[in-house]
């Protein structure tokens, strides 16, 4: 339940994967108000994921992908550590595990026992992060509101790396973070707030994540105050054309990286 008095008795849940991103967000909500509980969705198996992706994208695109991953993503990654920890420790974020005693285990969130488990908690808000695409019998189970941080400015990039589709499209002008209420689409429900970032020459494939995660923090706080006052407030979606974005190919990447410098 809240630690702010202001918000007694409501209770927060947090409905996630797993990850860093859960980590780092549930310590920053359970400092500013307690999260009540947290129910944790098994992973799906690599070997399923890409199976489904290749019935949508063609195994073509899906090999690209593949080959992106472990040519250019991973090594990016194990080079922007220490940007990463200069990241958090600026920003006081805790990557710490998630407390076994408020954690609940389920296969999936779209299953009968998240389900039993979300009515049995009861929540105020429910917190969405890094799970699969939630089903309607699922938002519908609660009567409050879901609200989920977005890597990238909705509707314009749906999907994921929205930040750096962003700045590969030399869009900087919606390079940033949305949080926005769940519905049964992706990334289509209403838009709460949107922030945007300026990554720095720092910053690569394997940063812009976490600094949308940072700058999205406080506009979640606030949208969860909003929450449990019942003033959430839409507002409309930038003009554009949206568009779902999946994980860049190998030959993508290095195309975007010739024609503009995006790492």
């Amino acid at each position: 339940m809240s630690t702010d008095p202001e918000f007694a008795g409501k209770k927060i849940v947090l409905l996630a994967g797993n990850g860093e991103s859960t980590d780092i967000l549930f310590h920053a909500l359970d400092a500013e108000f307690g999260v009540h509980r947290i129910i944790v969705e098994a992973p799906v198996s690599q070997q399923q994921l890409l199976r489904r992706r290749a019935q949508k994208l063609g195994w073509s695109t899906v090999l690209g992908q593949i080959a992106f991953k472990l040519m250019i993503a991973i090594p990016l990654g194990r080079a922007a550590q220490p940007r990463l920890r200069a990241l958090k420790n600026a920003h006081c974020l805790s990557d710490q595990p998630l407390p076994a005693d408020r954690t609940i285990q389920v296969a999936s969130v779209n299953s009968s026992e998240c389900i039993a488990a979300l009515q049995a908690l009861n929540p105020d808000v429910v917190v969405v992060n890094g799970t699969r695409i939630i089903a309607k019998r699922v938002l519908t189970s609660v009567s409050c509101p879901f609200i989920n941080t977005h890597a990238g400015i909705t509707p314009l990039y749906r999907g994921v790396h929205g930040g750096y589709w962003a700045l590969a499209n030399h869009d900087a002008a919606h390079c940033g973070v949305s949080v926005h209420l769940v519905d049964a689409g992706i990334d289509t429900g209403g838009i709460i707030a949107q922030a945007l970032i300026q990554p720095s020459e720092e910053d690569t494939f394997a940063t812009y994540p976490l600094l949308q995660l940072i700058a999205g923090l406080p506009l979640l706080k606030r949208a969860i105050r909003a929450a449990l006052t019942n003033k959430v407030q839409l507002q409309p979606a930038p003009e554009g054309t949206s568009r779902l974005w999946s994980h860049p190919t190998l030959r993508e990447y290095l195309t975007n990286r010739r024609r503009n410098g995006i790492k």
